[in-house]
């Protein structure tokens, strides 16, 4: 089961895009510096297809991308839960995930258009940093691209 804690409509998690971002809870990583740690606790509401549905209702005609911020703890859910959006809009809002896995997941491409990994480490910064480790790749038709650089 994911939970989320709060959404918000973002400019600058993904390039070009109009972004509702959830904040997923039950972050394994524990990174340091972490600028979301209350997201590392099991908190929030059930994330589920009747909330997604509420969401995208509400927001469609405002976004072009939702971005999943997290999900690491239950990616099987996290999968269904992008399949669902990709389904139910028929590809008219694109999908995102925020990993804090060190490479792309596996399946990932299989759901989403965007997909960053990498844990947070303090000394290296975030993606809008040329000394991150974080990466932010866009999968189209099974070509991935490293597009890190339009977050700087």
């Amino acid at each position: 089961m994911l939970k989320y804690v709060d959404y918000d409509i973002v400019f600058q998690e993904i390039p070009y895009e109009v972004t509702l971002a959830v904040n997923l809870s039950n972050c394994p990583y524990r990174c340091k510096g972490c600028h979301s740690p209350h997201l590392q606790e099991n908190v929030g509401k059930e994330l589920t297809e009747s909330t997604l549905s509420g969401l995208l209702q509400a927001y469609e005609k405002a976004i072009t991308c939702i971005c999943f911020m997290g999900g690491d703890a239950d990616t099987g859910e996290l999968y269904r839960l992008a399949d669902f959006v990709r389904k139910s809009r028929e590809g008219t809002i694109k999908t995102a995930w925020y990993s804090g896995n060190d490479r792309l997941p596996e399946n990932s491409t299989d759901y989403f258009d965007f997909v960053k990994t990498g844990p947070f480490i303090e000394a290296f910064g975030g993606l809008n940093k040329k000394t991150s480790n974080q990466r932010l790749y866009r999968i189209d038709n099974g070509n991935i691209t490293d597009i890190t650089h339009r977050m700087r």
